[in-house]
């Protein structure tokens, strides 16, 4: 008479905890999302939902940063046009500026050291600068490998009409390759560079002489 009690608690002590502890109770009655007692619905609002609104509200970053043709990073460094056609070469030397030293302290190159980079590197592709409006000339003249670079204009805009990478000419290139005129194509011949700078291009419609 006292056992059927005990085996009725034991039994729903049984069933709370697999309840508690989401496992399945194996009565054939109980289903895993069954549910039990009072239930509310959830307050909270959608988390994407709210991070999207807070989104729509946030200001924009051309807003902050203002249009693209005022930013710094990309000016590029101005160069006049070409009056006639030019070859030219220079050995690009570099001075080291301060000591080089090995993490053991040696000294490997002093300030003051001077060598030529090409002695121990080769650039497999060239450069073709270009003013915005010789695009055409320069996609027709570059290799797949070449790099193109804008001497002015929105090069992230003309990429992406082009569907080919295009890139600023920076100021330090310039002085670096003693660069003054445009177009111009910078190639490597054994340990020096050779510009060859190109005459007006619209004159005869465009056309590549390289």
């Amino acid at each position: 008479m006292i056992a059927e009690p005990c085996f009725r608690d034991r039994a729903r002590h049984a069933l709370i905890c697999a309840l508690v502890l989401g496992l399945s109770c194996g009565h054939p009655t109980i289903a895993a999302n069954s549910t039990i007692g009072r239930t509310w619905p959830i307050a909270e609002p959608d988390a994407m939902a709210e991070i999207e609104a807070r989104a729509a509200k946030a200001p924009s970053l051309a807003s902050r940063l203002g249009p693209r043709s005022s930013w710094s990073a990309l000016q590029a460094a101005p160069l006049a046009q070409a009056k006639v056609d030019r070859v030219r070469s220079l050995v690009p030397f570099y001075t080291v500026e301060e000591d080089i030293r090995l993490p053991d302290g040696r000294l490997l190159y002093p300030k003051g050291f001077t060598f030529n980079p090409l002695d121990y590197v080769s650039l497999p592709q060239r450069l073709v600068i270009v003013h915005p409006r010789d695009l055409g000339w320069a996609l027709k003249q570059a290799r797949f490998t070449d790099f193109i670079l804008l001497t002015a204009g929105d090069a992230l805009d003309l990429s992406e009409r082009s569907g080919r990478p295009l890139f600023i000419l920076e100021e330090r290139v310039k002085e670096r390759l003693g660069l003054s005129v445009a177009p111009v194509i910078v190639a490597q011949q054994g340990k020096k560079l050779v510009l060859t700078e190109y005459a007006p291009l619209r004159a005869a419609g465009g056309s590549a002489r390289p």
